[in-house]
């Protein structure tokens, strides 16, 4: 018996369907494309055993993984049990019963051509290159928040590293890491919904490929204002600055929701691997900054350096996902499904047909996947995806990039020029990296336990700690109440843990409770929460900065 058909456990009508299903039965016709391939004895072309056609009760995502998700306590088992369609489209027709759009998110026909098998995935070139795609989606983002000193000197209107009394570049200065942050996550919002509704409509390698384009243009464009002489206009160089935050954060967004949209059609290790690559980004750039720092005593060549690595590293990207589509375990997984659509009794079943009986949804013949089921099956793991983006943008950067250290005016390099970048860029990326690395081994609580949203929520305590570190410089609250330097260490520390350990675990699993023509559309909804919380955080950060 195939891998993943599930067992009778009740008696069903004389059609094979359940008794309130009588009259309405499942076909499959061709949309885009192919089909979803299966398990791997499905994949040699055997037939639904008897048992099957007499009950039709598909776990949530599919595969002998499906009890462990019926668990609120236990992590998804089997990974290679997940496979979704990358493309979709909906066409069904007829059926008003509630019960129909729920029917959608906990079944779903998956039937394979025959002499199709699962492939291996040789040398872990699928992993690897997903893993560099999840560098290259944030490292941009990374590379302009790491660049601290290069923004101190641009934005200071001086020779030097600005000392913040220029009154013209004091207040930019003071609140740049809230303005970046409210300019990166805005328009994210915004190119997020417009992702959704094209993710039926514009295939996913033009819209990668596309935004990769633009993130590469306007990277481009900031690495070549570098050895630009911008201190007569150091407000013009600023709405430059937002302007090209805008538009990157925009296109990375697209490609990065995409990308990971596309990652809910592969097993579970494989978004692991899209996920742990971004925080991988931050850490490269928190080490290519310091070592720009220490090989560099000239802001602009350091700068110049910082950014060109990035700009190779984002042509790498382009490169590596064009080599994507030739890897046959990936195109295994990205092949288009089945599409299902439901008729009446009185139509004539084709005769090479499987006979399984269905309630498909009712959807209107739209190339928009469907909303609302999507809202509803994850609606606890958006909650907490967003409260974790929440909480750390309201503390990193713009709490955290401002924490000085107690000894600073001892002159050395330790407390001066590297304190920041070691003890807030390079321990939170670093840790951030550990979280989600963790969650290949380990994956508890699951996607239905009360204890993943007592932790998100157990967060919180970090933002008065951060608070009462050394936050320079201060206006309203006065008091230091953590007199050495290790504090905000360890409080960067556990910030990235927590952030990659806990937001991991609920961006995997989002895509895997939910039928496989809804992953890539579902990994879009993931995204919006994630810059959802990125969009509130930041705007709370300009307000708990001014708070300080």
């Amino acid at each position: 018996m195939g891998a993943g058909w599930p067992q009778p456990s009740a008696r069903r009508g004389s059609t094979g369907a359940p008794a309130e299903d009588k009259g309405k039965r499942l076909v499959c016709k061709r949309g885009s494309g192919g089909v979803v391939p299966g398990g791997a004895e499905r994949g040699r072309g055997r037939s639904p055993p008897a048992a099957y056609q007499a009950q039709w009760s598909w776990p949530c995502a599919g595969g002998s993984g499906g009890a462990a998700q019926r668990s609120g306590d236990m992590a998804i088992a089997s990974e290679d049990d997940f496979q979704h369609s990358s493309n979709s489209t909906y066409r069904t027709i007829g059926s008003s019963l509630q019960a129909d759009q729920e029917a959608l998110l906990e079944k779903l026909l998956d039937h394979p051509p025959p002499g199709l098998q699962r492939p291996e995935d040789r040398f872990y070139g699928t992993y690897i290159i997903f893993f560099s795609l999840g560098i290259g989606s944030l490292l941009p983002w990374n590379f302009l928040v790491t660049a601290k000193e290069y923004w101190m000197f641009k934005l200071g209107n001086s020779s030097s590293p600005a000392t913040g009394e220029d009154p013209e570049g004091s207040d930019i200065l003071n609140y740049f890491e809230s303005y970046l942050a409210v300019a990166s996550t805005v328009p994210s919002m915004l190119c997020l919904v417009a992702n959704f509704l094209l993710v039926n409509r514009v295939a996913v390698h033009i819209r990668v490929l596309a935004s990769l384009t633009v993130i590469l243009a306007i990277f481009m464009v900031i690495t070549a204002l570098v050895k630009v002489d911008t201190s007569s206009w150091t407000r013009g160089f600023f709405a430059v600055t937002i302007v090209c935050m805008v538009i990157l954060s925009g296109a990375s967004t697209v490609f990065s929701s995409s990308i990971y949209g596309m990652t809910g059609s592969f097993p579970m290790r494989n978004s692991q691997a899209l996920i742990s690559g971004g925080a991988m980004g931050g850490t490269v750039s928190a080490v290519a900054s310091l070592v720009d720092l220490a090989a560099s005593s000239d802001v602009r060549d350091s700068a110049l350096a910082f950014f060109l690595t990035a700009t190779i590293f984002l042509v790498l990207c382009m490169g590596l996902y064009l080599l994507l589509s030739r890897l046959e375990y990936a195109r295994y997984y990205m092949r288009p499904v089945l599409v299902a659509r439901v008729f009446s009794g009185e139509e004539e079943l084709p005769q090479d047909s499987p006979s399984v009986p269905l309630v498909a949804s009712r959807f209107s013949d739209s190339h928009t996947p469907p909303l609302r089921p999507i809202l509803k099956k994850t609606a606890s793991l958006g909650f907490c995806v967003t409260y974790v983006f929440f909480i750390t943008s309201l503390i990193y950067p713009a709490v955290c990039a401002n924490i000085e250290s107690l000894n600073k005016d001892s002159g050395s390099l330790w407390t001066t020029k590297f304190f920041i970048p070691l003890t807030t860029f390079l321990l939170y990326n670093f840790a951030d990296l550990c979280g989600r690395q963790l969650t290949a081994w380990i994956q508890v609580p699951g996607p239905n336990s009360k204890a993943l949203p007592g932790f998100v929520l157990l967060r919180t305590c970090l933002i008065p700690l951060f608070v009462l570190c050394n936050y320079q410089p201060r206006v309203h609250l006065k008091t230091v109440v953590f007199q050495s330097d290790v504090y905000p260490a360890l409080l960067s520390s556990l910030l990235g843990l927590s952030n990659g350990y806990l937001s991991t675990l609920a961006l995997l699993y989002g895509p895997k409770i939910v039928p496989r023509e809804l992953a890539e559309a579902t990994g879009v909804v993931m995204s919006f929460y994630l810059c959802l919380g990125l969009t509130l955080g930041s705007a709370c950060s300009t307000l708990l900065v001014h708070l300080i």
